[in-house]
């Protein structure tokens, strides 16, 4: 690797985005750039060896990237996304068995509570156990004004982003042991709110509570709850509706790095608070955000 390459400002992408829009939910396949979730640049030391997680949100993004980090360092891992995304989960599938994992694919929406239970449970018995829950699918709609934003919209975003949480975890519960975690997925969103983002604010604000008040109520269990707080990455939810079009071309480069992150750059944190590195650590939110503080 170059000394050039190790410069944060420019070690992965940090041009102007393209301009360019999808219908939700985003499909990363199609996306300029393909968004960089550790498939080749990601290299995995067996810290999680023989371990048995879940995540939401695998297909794509940082779920993708926390995904195939989870395999690369040893891991069975299953996905969860919608059936949309069908294409991109099989290309995570790919990666995941390519160096000797088990990859469990099940497709479904979160703001279903009868899914959640049912993704729980098939989890477990595909994967013969269960010892991670990652949460990172999530719904993000700019929308400028609040007269405009739907009661509809609303429940929605709380749903998927904030009830499903609720949901999952007390299906996990049952399977989950001492030395098991959960990493929920929040955001600079929920410490510096923009104002077109207001009710997926709320929701990542709630995410950080529901952290670490789960964290002190499980603790006793042996059970750790953390959280990451990524800032501008590039993920199919920026151009799906997550960002107004005419910004794609700049996003991320309001961050002190200059430039959006990359899905790669969250995958060893993720991978460093499912493992038995961070024993120590619960009840926390750590910020991924190119400079812009969390607190």
């Amino acid at each position: 690797m170059s000394k050039q390459s190790n410069n944060p400002l420019t070690k992965y992408y940090h041009d102007k985005f393209p301009k360019q829009k999808q219908p939700a939910p985003g499909l990363q396949f199609e996306m300029k750039p393909v968004p960089d979730c550790g498939e080749k640049s990601y290299q995995g030391h067996q810290r999680l060896e023989g371990l048995k997680m879940l995540v939401t949100g695998g297909d794509s993004g940082i779920g993708r990237a926390a995904a195939i980090a989870y395999a690369k360092e040893g891991a069975d891992v299953a996905i969860n996304y919608l059936p949309h995304e069908q294409k991109d989960a099989e290309d995570v599938a790919k990666v995941i068995e390519s160096v000797g994992r088990k990859a469990v694919l099940i497709p479904g929406d979160l703001s279903d509570e009868a899914f959640c239970k049912k993704l729980v449970d098939q989890a477990h018995e595909k994967l013969g156990g269960l010892d991670n829950v990652t949460f990172v699918a999530g719904k993000q709609t700019a929308v400028e004004d609040i007269m405009k934003l739907t009661t509809e919209q609303i429940k929605k975003t709380f749903e998927i982003n904030v009830f499903s949480l609720f949901w999952v975890t007390k299906a996990a519960l049952g399977y989950l042991k001492a030395g098991s975690t959960i990493i929920t997925t929040s955001s600079i969103q929920a410490y510096q709110p923009s104002a077109n983002l207001l009710d997926y604010a709320c929701t990542k604000t709630a995410i950080i509570a529901f952290t670490r008040g789960l964290a002190k109520q499980v603790a006793k269990k042996g059970i750790r709850v953390n959280s990451v707080a990524p800032g501008p990455i590039w993920t199919p939810l920026q151009i799906c509706g997550g960002q107004p079009s005419e910004v794609i071309p700049e996003f991320g480069k309001q961050a002190p790095l200059m430039r959006a992150g990359q899905p790669v750059e969250l995958a060893s944190l993720y991978v460093f608070l499912a493992s038995e590195e961070s024993s120590y650590i619960t009840a926390d939110t750590f910020g991924v955000t190119g400079g812009m503080h969390i607190n």
